[in-house]
């Protein structure tokens, strides 16, 4: 795996907490009337918060598992809005979503630390994405990391702005 992406992924916790931390006091929750633009799914700072720390653990966590496990698996999408809703996102107590997702973020470090050049090449079927392989999971993660620091630099501007 390239040092770049695994590097990327490693300092993501540390970032997420900052941009999290560069929310105007008082728009934790807020949301702007308007989502046009927005980089990243249409969440309060603390719900996108909380949207990482559950895609890392019941999105990547279980299709790294099913590649390494299964033969080309077919891997579905995590319904956000539902999670959302049924795990109360806006009640939720950000150091405590912090802390959750730091360690999910650890476990997922060290299992790709034991993935073998040969492991990295096997495939499945992601669900709007089509064929992958488990090396383009990897990406994929970092590419929704990324998102979401966007969409916190996004509503942080948006708040400063209202």
């Amino acid at each position: 795996m390239d040092a770049a992406t695994l590097e990327a992924l490693a300092a993501f916790p540390d970032r997420l907490e900052a941009h999290y931390a560069a929310i105007p006091d008082g728009f934790q929750l807020w949301t702007p009337p308007s989502w046009e633009t927005c980089p990243s799914e249409h969440y309060s700072a603390l719900e996108q918060l909380c949207h990482v720390r559950d895609i890392e653990t019941d999105g990547y966590h279980v299709r790294f598992v099913r590649v390494l496990r299964e033969d080309h698996p077919y891997l579905p999408g995590v319904d956000g809005d539902r999670l959302r809703v049924e795990r109360a996102y806006a009640e939720a107590f950000a150091p405590d979503v912090l802390k959750a997702f730091r360690f999910a973020r650890e476990e997922t470090l060290e299992l790709l630390g034991t993935v073998s050049p040969e492991q990295m090449e096997r495939t499945a079927e992601f669900e709007d994405y089509g064929r992958v392989t488990f090396r383009a999971l990897i990406h994929y993660l970092c590419s929704h990391d990324q998102q979401h620091l966007a969409g916190l630099q996004w509503l942080t501007a948006k708040a400063l702005s209202n």
